[in-house]
């Protein structure tokens, strides 16, 4: 039982790390049901902007918890500015063309981002710091779950509780509803389409530079393809839960951490990342739409 607790709470922070990313995808997806592959590159992005801004932060003397706010603020600043200007440029041109030509588009723009960071980094791993404090009070409990998951799991779970208040009591969430459910019926009424879709990009980089931040620091090591691995994982977690779902992308992203854990615990670490398919494959012979995906009609 012991044994099963430890990986239980490992794969539970293994699914907090998905859910920082997956978020990103489903919100997206929700208002244009465009696939944004460039996600991961974000995250992967604000990973690297928090290294070097840390670094520089540091070596001016300055406190960590000071080190850890500015360099997570402007993580979060010039990975929303990225996403902004992917998605104004490779995503709105290609708006009303066929879905296939804006799925190539993010392809393209998630190798130009991964060779972009290649060429002005290393292909190596870099050691990253870890910014986030040590909680005394867990030391008893540390070889179940450490102060870095633990803060992982509660930003996780704050940014869900915020997302859904946005999206359900505020103007700006009205408006993504609108477009999500009519685009053109929302423009008839006056919704700036555009600037939700940009808002929505924002949004979504924005929780990617605090995954970057977080999960880099939580894993001790960040180089050029770390967002390729982590944006298919967090995309698998999303189309489990219902893709367009924000409980359904966290809810998809715990049960593919705790299928990665007990998998690799019980059988083979081997097949961890085919324990993600598999699972997939299953919950969408059963239900097409994910967990908590609705079935979406369209008229013919």
């Amino acid at each position: 039982m012991e044994y099963f607790l430890k990986l239980f709470l490992s794969g539970t922070a293994k699914g907090s790390i998905y859910a920082l990313i997956a978020l990103g995808y489903t919100m997206v997806y929700g208002i244009i049901q465009l696939i944004n592959f460039a996600h991961g590159e974000i995250y992967m992005i604000g990973g690297f902007t928090a290294l070097i801004l840390g670094g520089f932060f540091f070596s001016n003397g300055m406190p960590v918890w000071l080190v850890l706010l500015f360099s997570v603020l402007l993580s979060i600043i010039y990975a929303s500015a990225f996403g902004y200007t992917i998605e104004k440029i490779a995503y709105r041109p290609l708006r009303g063309k066929p879905r296939l030509s804006a799925l190539i588009s993010a392809i393209g723009v998630s190798i130009v981002l991964q060779n972009f960071v290649l060429l002005a980094q290393t292909e190596k791993f870099m050691p990253f710091p870890s910014y986030l404090p040590e909680f005394s009070w867990l030391q008893p409990y540390k070889e179940y779950i450490n102060s870095t998951q633990l803060i992982i799991l509660g930003v996780t779970a704050i940014i869900m509780v915020f997302l859904t208040l946005l999206i359900k009591f505020t103007r700006i969430g009205k408006a993504m509803r609108a477009t999500a459910q009519d685009m053109h019926m929302a423009q008839l009424v006056g919704v700036d389409v555009n600037q939700v879709i940009s808002v929505t990009f924002i949004i979504g980089s924005s929780l990617a530079a605090i995954g970057g931040v977080l999960i880099c620091s939580y894993m001790g090591q960040i180089n050029y393809y770390i967002g390729f691995v982590a944006g298919i994982k967090a995309f698998v977690a999303a189309v489990l839960g219902g893709i367009g779902s924000i409980p359904g992308a966290v809810l998809g992203s715990f049960i593919l951490g705790w299928t990665e854990s007990l998998g690799t615990g019980y059988i083979s670490s081997d097949y961890e990342d085919a324990f993600a398919f598999v699972i997939l494959i299953v919950i969408l012979l059963i239900k097409p739409d994910g967990i908590l995906g609705r079935t979406q009609r369209q008229k013919v």
